[in-house]
Formats: structure tokens, C-alpha cells, sequence
């Protein structure tokens, strides 16, 4: 009785509604039911132009390679142009190095750790940390600003994000370089020797932090080699390098495309490989290293091979890969939070990260509010200028990504997938992406599988924690993971069950020095960071 005499009430309420507005000579406005209603304010809020000065900052027509501590000109005298991804500007020239420079810098770095690192005493290779690092903070800005101009990274991310870390990362090391023998108890760590390490695109001064600083606290000897689209920052790090008067040649950097890489990988005279990239590529690296330590060298035959291996030796590796991380949202979650975790996860750094929560796993319970909140979310990010202070989502790197970014985006909706995106107007000139949402999603379409490296999210469902787990599983990666819920044990719950290196509990995307880094499968193997990261440069006897 009681619900019969609401209804007729509501219908009077409308019928009311409908015969004013007729009263007032204007169609019936429709009435929004309560739940979707929103708060509009136009053109009210939006955020004046805060672009970052960067006409300080001088950034040279040509760069060079750095070997033996001085720029020196490829042996081949090629370069190729370093873009600004926003605005499709030249930025500078940088050295293509090939085999012969390869060669000259594995040589710098082996003599520099037989006859000056190797013998540095610990203190000692802390304090070239120590001032490393503050020199760092002391240029931060500068660096930022060179970061986000070759990348396209939103100033405020390479600000305050990114060159803290990097700052961070040479502190700690610093810390520990005369400390080893406290970081292993009854072991006896000793330096490996010439390590080369290959650094990605999406965080290039930041890779160079990570790999560089654990690699001469424990006494060894470096080759750099940084992705081709994102050099300057590793070759103004060189200068950085040369104002602290680290001694030439403990540290070399050498610049160029895939060829420059697979040369320093094929180097005999490197004890330890050290890569961050794709898995397609870290694979061919496993394999060349296993050739090599079987003693196996295409076309020569079995002797003359196994002569090859006994005389190179096997190098040590570790192998930082792709991932396609599940964010997993519990209907006991915070949901408010929880939503700013998913933007977090995937939008940071345009998702240009390996760890990007891509997947996102919602309960069915409260799917529909998720979906709603993440709607009207993607439509306040502001995409633009990345020196813009106000901008969230900047550049993405350089074309052939967004060109790949576009094709699995066009084959998930070939797929079934349902298409949302932001609103946003996209900069005329530049490669620019909008922050995209896919639904009906199944774990059989190829976004649901193959790591995409751009801002787009696909959207599942489950209903109970084992099927989350069995579904945020099932991918040849395991890199990393977020959950989100209010039970402790249900967190503890899934962070035994799921098949990642890190995972994240009410949060994502958090990062320190102290704590190690990587993942299962094919997402890689070894850690960075912290002492597990330490271990990877040391020899323990």
C-alpha cells in the first residue's frame, strides 16, 4: 500500500515538473535519475598555461660518445637527430657508435677497473657516489627539464618523481659501497668487473641511476648504453660524471640503435650484462649469452666454438622485461582511492612503464561504480605541453609507438571491445594519445594479453579472490600486481597467489631505493635495488 501511494506521488511530482515548464512555453525537460547526475563547470576550472622555462638551458647542436672519460666522435662520424616527441622538433645530433667504438669502451672500462677501481677502497668509491649525487640535486631542475623535452614525460613527473629517485638511488648506494661485507654476512663480496648495461626510453635517466650506482659501490666498471630516442640526459649524467672527477673510463657511455646494443652484448671482454627493455630483445640477449657460454659461435665449427666459449667465459645477467600488471579492485576497497590507484597505474608516464597496471580486475559488485568514477576521472586529466606544470598526460615517445598503440587498440574493439576515451583536444603537431578505457574485455583479446606501453586501461570482472588471482595470472608476464582491500589477510591472501615481483597493497606505483625490483616469466629475472640488487654486481666467495 505504502509503496502504491509513493508512485503516484513521484508521478504527480512529474506530471508538475512537465506542466510548468509547458506553462513557461519550454520543452519537458528530462529528468536525470539522481545517480548520474554531475556537477558541470564548464570552462570554470580550467588551468591557465604554466609552461617551464627551458631557453636556459643550453643543449649542444652535437652530442658525442663518452669513452675513457672525454667525448670523443664515432669511429664511423654517423649521427642521428634526437626528437622532442611533442613537438616534433630537433633537438640536437647524437653519436652513432658501432663496433669499433663498442670495442674502445669495453677496453676503457677493463682498464680502468684493473689498474684504478678495482683498488679504490670503499670509502672512497662512496664518496664519487656521494658527490654524484648531490651534484644531481644541485642540476635537477636542468635535468628535468632535458628529460621531459627528449621523452615527453609531464614536467612535474620528471620533476618530482624521477630526479629524486635518481639523486636517491646514488645516496644509498653511496651508503653501502664500504659497508658490503655488513650486506652478506660470511661471504666475501668481490667485484665482477666490466659490466654493460642496456637502459629503455620510458625512464632514461632514471635506468642509468639504477644501474649505475649498485655497479660501483661494489667496486666494477661500466658501458652504458641508452635508448636511441632518449640520450641527452645519460650524456649530460656523463658530464655530471666529469665534474665529480670520477677517474676516465670507470664509467663509458655509448649511444646508437639496436646494432649498438646486440655489439656491446656480443663484446668478449664483459663480465656482466645488465638490460631493461623488451622481452622480445631480452630474449635474443639470454640466447646469445647462452651460445656463448656452451661455446657455440655461428659459422665456425665445433672446436674452433668451443675454443670461442673457454676463452670468453660466461657472463652474468639479469633481465628487467615487459609486464602486463593486474590491478585488482575487492568490493571492500576504498573506492574513491582506489580509483586514483588505477589512474596512477596506468596514465603515469603516459604508460610508458613496464609495471603499468594495464589489466584491471573490478568485483562484480561494484563494478558499475568503478566504471562510473573512472568515466568522469579520465575526463579531468589534462593532456598537452609536457613543460606545463598543470599537464598529466604528456607525449608519447615517438611515432612507431603510437602507431603500435593504435593498432592494439583498433584490434581490441575488432575484438568486442567497447571504446571510451577523454574528451581532450590532442596538440596539432607531436604523437599524442587520449587516456582510453576498454570494456568488455576477455582475457582472449590481444590488449588483455600483449604489453601495450601506452594510456590505455582494459576492464574485467570476477567474482571471488581465486578466480582474481587465476585470471591476473594468466599472462606470460609477472612482473608486478596491485590489490586493493579493506582485509589484511585477504591481501596477504593474494600476495601469496599472485605470480608477480612486486606487489602493491593500497596503492601502485611506489618505488625505493632500498627495495628490489623485478619480476617472474617472461617479465625477467634478477632484482634491482636494494640488497638483492647489490648481489647482482658481486661475485660472493
Amino acid at each position: 500500500m505504502k509503496t502504491s501511494i509513493r508512485s503516484q506521488r513521484a508521478g504527480a511530482a512529474k506530471k508538475s515538473v512537465r506542466a510548468v515548464a509547458k506553462s513557461n512555453g519550454h520543452a519537458a525537460a528530462p529528468i536525470v535519475p539522481l545517480r548520474e547526475r554531475r556537477l558541470t563547470f564548464g570552462d570554470k576550472w580550467d588551468y591557465a598555461p604554466a609552461p617551464e622555462d627551458h631557453k636556459y638551458i643550453p643543449v649542444a647542436p652535437r652530442h658525442e660518445l663518452f669513452i675513457d672519460g672525454r667525448f670523443v666522435a664515432p669511429r664511423s662520424r654517423k649521427y642521428f637527430d634526437s626528437i622532442n616527441p611533442a613537438t616534433e622538433e630537433k633537438l640536437t645530433e647524437i653519436a652513432a657508435a658501432d663496433e669499433r667504438d663498442v670495442a674502445a669502451a669495453t677496453a676503457a672500462a677493463r682498464k680502468a677497473f684493473n689498474k684504478v677501481w678495482n683498488k679504490v677502497p670503499g670509502r672512497e668509491r662512496g664518496k664519487y657516489l656521494y658527490r654524484i649525487a648531490r651534484i644531481i640535486q644541485e642540476k635537477s631542475r636542468e635535468l628535468a627539464v632535458l628529460e621531459t623535452m627528449d621523452g615527453g614525460k609531464p614536467i612535474k613527473e620528471s620533476r618530482d618523481i624521477d630526479l629524486p629517485l635518481v639523486a636517491a638511488h646514488f645516496f644509498y648506494h653511496a651508503g653501502w659501497a664500504d659497508k658490503l661485507k655488513y650486506a652478506f654476512p660470511g661471504r666475501t663480496p668481490r667485484p665482477l668487473g666490466v659490466a654493460a648495461q642496456v637502459i629503455p626510453w620510458n625512464f632514461p635517466l632514471l635506468m642509468a641511476a639504477w644501474k649505475i650506482a649498485p655497479a660501483l659501490a661494489c667496486g666494477n666498471t661500466v658501458v652504458l648504453k641508452p635508448a636511441e630516442t632518449t640520450s641527452i640526459t645519460a650524456l649530460r649524467l656523463a658530464q655530471i660524471f666529469q665534474e665529480a672527477d670520477l677517474p676516465p673510463g670507470v664509467v663509458n657511455i655509448v649511444t646508437g640503435a639496436g646494432e649498438t646494443g646486440a655489439a656491446l652484448v656480443r663484446q668478449p671482454g664483459i663480465d656482466k650484462i645488465a638490460f631493461t627493455g623488451s622481452t622480445e630483445v631480452g630474449k635474443l640477449i639470454a640466447k646469445t649469452l647462452a651460445e656463448r657460454s656452451a661455446g657455440f659461435r655461428p659459422g665456425a665449427n665445433r672446436n674452433e666454438s668451443k675454443h670461442a666459449g673457454a676463452a670468453t667465459g660466461a657472463s652474468r645477467l639479469t633481465l628487467e622485461l615487459g609486464g602486463k600488471a593486474a590491478n585488482i579492485i575487492f568490493e571492500d576497497a576504498p573506492i574513491d582511492q582506489a580509483v586514483e590507484g588505477i589512474i596512477s597505474g596506468i596514465f603515469f608516464n603516459q604508460g610508458h612503464v613496464c609495471c603499468a597496471g594495464s589489466r584491471l580486475f573490478v568485483q562484480e559488485g561494484i563494478f558499475k561504480a568503478v566504471l562510473r568514477k573512472l568515466r568522469d576521472r579520465i575526463q579531468t586529466l589534462r593532456v598537452g605541453n609536457p613543460l606545463d606544470k598543470n599537464t598529466d598526460i604528456g607525449a608519447i615517445n615517438s611515432l612507431p609507438q603510437l602507431k603500435k598503440i593504435r593498432a592494439l587498440v583498433d584490434s581490441g574493439v575488432s575484438e568486442g571491445a567497447q571504446l571510451e576515451q577523454s574528451r581532450c583536444s590532442l596538440p596539432a603537431k607531436g604523437y599524442w594519445y587520449p587516456p582510453t578505457v576498454l570494456t568488455n574485455v576477455t582475457m582472449s583479446h590481444r590488449v588483455a594479453q600483449e604489453e601495450i606501453f601506452g594510456p590505455v586501461l582494459s576492464v574485467m570482472t570476477f567474482r571471488t579472490p581465486e578466480e582474481a588471482f587465476e585470471r591476473a595470472n594468466n599472462t606470460p608476464y609477472g612482473l608486478s600486481a596491485g590489490v586493493w582491500t579493506d582485509k589484511g589477510s585477504k591481501i596477504f591472501k593474494m600476495a601469496q597467489k599472485l605470480r608477480a615481483g612486486v606487489i602493491w597493497a593500497n596503492t601502485y606505483n611506489k618505488f625505493d631505493p632500498t627495495s628490489p625490483f623485478g619480476g617472474y616469466k617472461e617479465s625477467g629475472f634478477g632484482r634491482e635495488g636494494g640488497l638483492q640488487g647489490l648481489a647482482a654486481y658481486c661475485r660472493l666467495e
